[in-house]
């Protein structure tokens, strides 16, 4: 099943009303459209891919309202830490009450810029990032900047839908709405131009999404 722009907007009004639901309520349910998002990336069969363990220390772009955020924290567990990033401060907010209705204390949110993750220096042991390296605006710069913020040997993970989900997505969208189609060889590309490389790319792993893992040169 592939998320169309009217399917991407209902679920963010579904999110946006979860917000002022109880709280007690909220913490109980998983809203519709986290669900059919995290069926097309199941959290636990992506994170075992990637390798996620308990632990490390995860930089993840894009957090948003936590959607994937939630998963990764519990992987990680409490000797390991998720720094969230978004441009997105009021999602940032809502991530941090939805962390302290979950009872999650190892979760960090980060305000960056869209050339810039602004994540802590040397700290992170993978950067995570699902449904939104397409969504950059500054995707050489942003990647670029992460290349400080990882400790030797640490991966970039992007998550990210096949190229004619991409370009479906945007068909109806208004016009000079920025976008990437993240084929193997633009990902390799920017990665390149930002200073990593390509060590793995995951095509038909997931049925409507590819994973693509980079690495500092």
């Amino acid at each position: 099943m592939r998320l169309t722009l009217p399917m991407l907007a209902w679920a963010s009004a579904a999110l946006l009303l979860a917000q002022f639901a109880p709280a007690a309520a909220s913490a109980q349910t998983v809203d519709p459209g986290e669900r059919t998002a995290n069926n097309l990336q199941p959290p636990a069969k992506v994170m075992a891919a990637v390798g996620i363990k308990p632990g490390m220390v995860i930089g993840e772009i894009g957090a948003g309202r936590g959607r994937y955020t939630i998963f990764l924290a519990k992987r990680v567990g409490e000797t390991g830490k998720i720094y969230a990033n978004d441009i997105d401060a009021t999602a940032l907010a809502y991530l941090r009450e939805r962390c302290q209705r979950d009872g999650l204390t190892n979760v960090e949110t980060v305000l960056g810029r869209v050339d810039d993750a602004l994540l802590p220096k040397a700290a992170l042991d993978m950067v995570f990032m699902v449904w939104v390296y397409h969504m950059m605006e500054s995707p050489v710069p942003m990647l670029a900047s992460l290349g400080p913020s990882l400790k030797p040997g640490a991966t970039v993970v992007i998550v990210d839908p096949v190229p004619a989900d991409v370009e479906d997505e945007f068909r109806g969208a208004p016009a000079g709405a920025k976008h990437t189609v993240p084929t193997k060889e633009h990902v390799e590309r920017d990665a390149a131009l930002a200073g990593f490389e390509l060590v793995r790319s995951m095509t038909g792993f997931l049925e409507k999404d590819n994973i693509f893992i980079l690495r500092k040169k």
